[in-house]
């Protein structure tokens, strides 16, 4: 068993559910949103790769060399 520390939420304190009950702050849905709390962290890391494909996905972020 690993003591391996709680993968941190990307909550950035603007919380803001767009049509499709996405968070205009961290990607994540409402559903993703509501279950976080009991993600075990390979849940929740899968969860930061959908957050940053949709980041890019909206244009929010940007990828080198893409």
């Amino acid at each position: 068993m690993t003591n391996e520390r709680p993968v941190a939420s990307p909550c950035v304190q603007v919380c803001a559910l767009d049509d499709d009950d996405m968070c205009t702050g961290c990607q994540r849905t409402a559903a993703e949103i509501t279950r976080w709390g009991r993600m075990d962290n390979d849940e929740r890391r899968q969860v930061l790769v959908k957050c940053h494909e949709r980041a890019v996905a909206a244009g929010m972020m940007f990828v080198a060399g893409a």
